[in-house]
């Protein structure tokens, strides 16, 4: 379709979005060899992966479970697991639906299916409302299709997306090639039979808040849409391989405009001051309810260059289908519950917030670009995805538990000494790092966490970081707090930096944006380090532990 966006969309017919560019976008492929999907020491690996996952006619290495093609068909996977509870009675969107979300993930539990949401004005939705989604690491795993055992190695095959190494061997060549293929296999797919599509509203009919969307904390000014998928491409460039696809979340103006919220590095913001730039207003479309795996493809850190909708693919087991959006020139998953399409503009702005946020606090009042609906499309019975943020647990903690698991390889993969990496969800998921690490030379934990704070992107928003040997346990706080305790001297150990990229939710920085960091080097000091000599760690002989494992039944002691 050529027209007044300047640009073109795929054409029905061939359900193809060009073989070389998509491997190039999933895999890096370059002419100078394949990437393997999943990372080549896994090969050999048999804990937590099963034998069938690198089978040349499965389609997703690592992946264990079969695709989930859209929401209710993982929601029936997990009501089977007995992890979804159907609240029938009517319950307001507007704060009830959160305190009952955060009751039942304090304690662990199920998906929440509220049949009969009653919206902002009293009404009572027909749409039902889904939250908790992910509200279990296990749950996010099985998004993956995958157990929780095996995130770590699905981050293997995320480290070597990001960091490519050359075969090593021929039998390495030959192990990635059906990789390759599964890349060509998963890549995105056109339909013009879309379940999405199966109600299409627009014009002066288009109406947002008969959607059942959640004023989750008190002084809220409006409902917020918590989990869209928000698309968007640069101007001119519209096919699947160029889009992205972040979370953002969206404030309710009225029934045919929104806020959209993002800030300044992330994608859809970069793909908006482009447009901006040209004077023009922006095509968006956000997709509620998609499968697990475009959900999950959208909050994971991939490399630069690769689309969510594509990574899509590997990540489902199975080809994303998308469609053509009905009013602006984007590609929209077919299967997805509601899709909301429209322009942003690239001069109007509104006051947006304050809203509660994964801080625990409420944001400032800031102005953000204006969205004008044009559409908005549904399954005939669609639900609706939401959910809340506010201090852990929440979702958001949970998914970056999950994704912590993942990061670790790529952290390993830049710096080979460190042993484990631990964000806790209380410090907002990001702000705290434990790094332990296997330490070999006076100043390397000092210059261990020089290095996270300038090489890894991920760590920008990390304020302190506590480095701890390779002995402790970097998610025990008890042992992390005895080593600090033992280990470390606050007139040598703490390395404090000033005037630093900062969280710009962090207003507890001197600056919006700009603030400190601190390192505590919580290790045993060696060398030149120390004029001292260091105690040693008291531990039991193995000898001894073994006569107590051998009587420990005999004893009547639990």
């Amino acid at each position: 379709m050529v027209g007044g966006w300047g640009g073109r969309v795929p054409a029905n017919g061939s359900g193809r979005f060009g073989t070389d560019q998509s491997l190039r976008a999933i895999t890096g492929f370059t002419g100078h060899g394949s990437i393997a999907l999943c990372a080549p020491s896994c090969q050999s690996r048999t804990r937590g992966l099963r034998p069938q996952v690198f089978a040349e006619d499965h389609p997703v290495p690592i992946r264990s479970l079969p695709p989930f093609r859209d929401l209710p068909a993982f929601l029936t996977f997990l009501e089977g697991k007995g992890q979804l509870h159907r609240i029938k009675e009517p319950i307001s969107t507007v704060h009830t639906v959160t305190e009952i979300h955060r009751r039942v993930i304090e304690k662990g539990g199920p998906v929440l299916v509220f049949e009969r949401p009653i919206r902002a004005d009293g009404t009572i939705s027909t749409i039902p409302l889904v939250t908790n989604l992910f509200g279990t690491v296990e749950r996010v795993a099985l998004g993956f299709g995958i157990g929780p055992e095996d995130l770590r190695p699905l981050g293997e095959a995320l480290a070597e997306l990001r960091s490519p190494s050359a075969p090593n061997s021929l039998r390495d060549l030959i192990d990635r090639l059906p990789l390759a293929r599964a890349a060509l296999r998963t890549r995105p797919a056109e339909t013009s039979s879309a379940p999405v599509q199966e109600v299409v509203i627009t014009g002066a009919d288009v109406d947002v808040t008969q959607i059942p969307v959640q004023t989750c904390w008190p002084d809220e000014p409006a409902p917020l849409i918590t989990w869209p998928l928000v698309i968007t491409c640069p101007p001119g460039e519209f096919e699947a391989t160029h889009a992205n696809v972040g979370v953002y979340r969206v404030q309710v103006l009225g029934p045919d405009r929104l806020i959209m919220r993002w800030l300044s590095m992330r994608g859809g913001a970069q793909h908006f001051r482009r447009w901006q730039a040209q004077g023009r207003d922006m095509p968006v479309a956000l997709a509620i309810g998609t499968d697990p795996g475009t959900m999950l493809s959208a909050v994971m850190p991939l490399p630069e260059g690769i689309s969510e909708l594509t990574f899509a693919g590997l990540v489902r087991g199975e080809r994303p289908r998308l469609t053509k959006a009905v009013s602006v020139p984007l590609m929209v998953p077919a299967d997805a519950e509601i899709v909301i399409e429209g322009v942003v503009s690239a001069t109007e702005t509104a006051p947006e917030g304050p809203y509660g946020d994964h801080t625990g606090y409420y944001n400032s009042v800031e102005e953000f670009p204006v969205m004008r609906v044009t559409a908005i499309t549904r399954k005939a019975k669609p639900l609706y995805l939401s959910t809340f943020t506010g201090r852990a647990p929440d979702e958001p903690s949970v998914m970056g538990a999950a994704m912590n698991e993942m990061f670790i390889p790529v952290v390993k993969r830049q710096f080979p000494e460190i042993v484990d990496v631990w964000l806790p969800p209380e410090a907002c998921s990001y702000r705290i790092a434990v790094v332990a690490f296997k330490k070999s030379y006076p100043g390397h934990a000092r210059r261990l966490m020089m290095a996270l704070w300038s090489v890894l992107p991920q760590f920008t928003m990390t304020k302190l970081i506590i480095a701890v040997d390779a002995d402790v346990k970097a998610r025990d706080w008890s042992d992390v707090m005895w080593a600090v305790a033992t280990r470390s001297d606050p007139s040598r150990d703490l390395l404090v930096l000033t005037d630093t990229p900062i969280d710009y939710l962090d207003f507890a920085s001197p600056k919006a944006g700009l603030g400190g960091k601190l390192g505590i080097d919580a290790t045993t000091k060696i060398g030149t380090e120390t004029e001292r000599e260091y105690g040693r760690v008291l531990k039991m002989s193995s000898d001894t532990e073994a006569v107590v494992d051998a009587i420990w039944a005999k004893l009547g002691l639990k």
